[in-house]
């Protein structure tokens, strides 16, 4: 009845109440019967009143929706924390590491063909425009608004970002040219060294402890690397100063790599343009020391560049394939994965092309692949007991938080609900 009261004061009844004429009954009034309005009268005067607030409400509802679309879409692709959670949700480990494999396998062709076929023999020069070329990549990205947010500057020191710069530099032209002056069973080596560099490292910077069976289990996959690939061990004391001076910048940058974006809501994109300027900047200084002299006399015909941009396209690609490896997984998750790679190809060379590596190598490649499997096993065991108790202390610590906030958004929903209520109007029977 409050429609009513609002339309026909009195709830649609009128007492009409008239003065009777004949003197000797003043001050007496009669009554009469109440008025009947008709139907289509009353119709006429509410449906325009019904269809306007159901418009209303079906807006209300409408802009809500859109706005929280609106809202979540801005949270993905515009913000560090919504572009973090869409590399979790699309880069999951199995898939990065994958990624980085065959990008690997791809980038050991293509350099093949730029120091062997085209005869370019300049280490730092070649990684110099690898990352040129990922700048350029990165540029165009980020001027198609394609290039994910990064976090504010007061989440991270500058000092830790160009500790990597500086360190992703080194790690890179140290390798290339350990890999030109060492024999390939002492570079090998000093890959294998890179595990246990990284164990000690993690240990002393973030006192993060591995567990006594990882340890074996690294141990042995060390063990059947070494006897599958070291067989020579050519020793060279400019190559040897080399490769031991690459051992600790190569550990610290994985490190650096996986703890930036896992402790904070970095991407791999976002990381790599951020440090890939100070990488190059130091690239420029190492060059004239590390690369033999000849770079601007080198022919830069048509099919000599066309090898060195698709080496870069492949170097640009390995590098946010490593990064998306290191933020799912860990450092050492990606030096098994390394020596994954130098064990797969080995056996296929010996299945695929007939080579003879010797049937020690082929019991270290063996022994090497039974380690990694289970390291694998373990290390997705604990990732899955890991996640699981972060998602149960999660709930546990958000639970009054949110609470609060649904309760909040009830007080909103249930308003909204009481205004569409009121909107859907019904005609009363009238007697």
């Amino acid at each position: 009845m409050g429609v009513w009261d609002s339309i026909l004061p009195g709830g649609g009844r009128r007492f009409i109440k008239r003065k009777d004429s004949d003197a000797g009954e003043a001050g007496q009034d009669s009554e009469l019967p109440s008025l009947r309005l008709p139907t289509h009268f009353l119709f006429s005067c509410v449906m325009p009143v019904m269809r306007e607030r159901e418009h209303l409400c079906h807006g209300l509802i409408r802009s809500r929706a859109l706005e929280e679309l609106r809202g979540s879409l801005y949270n993905d692709f515009h913000t560090s924390e919504g572009a973090k959670r869409q590399q979790q949700r699309f880069w999951g480990p199995v898939v990065a590491l994958t990624f980085n494999f065959v990008v690997a396998v791809g980038i050991i062709m293509a350099n093949k063909m730029v120091m062997g076929t085209v005869g370019f023999n300049f280490p730092v020069a070649l990684s110099l425009i690898h990352y040129l070329f990922a700048l350029a990549l990165m540029a165009v990205l980020k001027a198609l608004y394609l290039l994910p947010i990064a976090p504010p500057s007061k989440s991270t020191p500058f000092s830790s970002l160009f500790a990597l710069g500086a360190v992703m530099s080194f790690s890179t032209g140290l390798a290339n040219i350990s890999l030109k002056h060492n024999s390939v069973g002492f570079y090998q080596m000093a890959k294998i060294a890179v595990t246990p560099t990284i164990v000690v490292a993690e240990f002393v910077l973030f006192q993060k402890k591995v567990s006594f069976r990882k340890v074996i289990t690294l141990v042995v996959v060390s063990f059947g690397v070494a006897v599958a690939t070291v067989t020579d061990l050519e020793f060279n004391f400019f190559g040897a100063c080399v490769a031991l001076a690459w051992i600790i910048p190569s550990a610290v940058n994985k490190i650096l790599w996986s703890n930036l974006q896992q402790s904070g809501n970095w991407t791999a994109l976002a990381l790599m343009w951020k440090t890939t300027p100070i990488t190059i900047f130091f690239f420029i200084v190492l060059m004239p020391l590390l690369d033999p002299p000849g770079l601007l006399s080198f022919n830069w015909n048509f099919k000599n560049s066309s090898a060195i941009i698709i080496s870069g396209l492949f170097g640009f690609l390995l590098q946010w394939s490593g990064a998306l490896a290191l933020g799912a997984t860990s450092a050492l998750a990606h030096v098994v994965l390394g020596q994954f790679k130098t064990i797969v190809i080995v056996l296929s060379g010996y299945l695929v092309f007939n080579s003879d590596p010797g049937f020690t190598s082929l019991c270290g490649a063996v022994v090497a692949l039974a380690g990694m499997s289970v390291y694998t096993y373990l290390g997705m065991k604990e990732s899955t007991t890991t996640g699981r108790r972060n998602s149960l202390n999660s709930r546990q610590n958000s639970h009054l938080p949110k609470s609060k906030v649904i309760a909040d958004g009830e007080k909103q929903e249930t308003r909204d609900h009481r205004f569409c209520i009121r909107s859907r109007i019904t005609v009363p029977d009238f007697v």
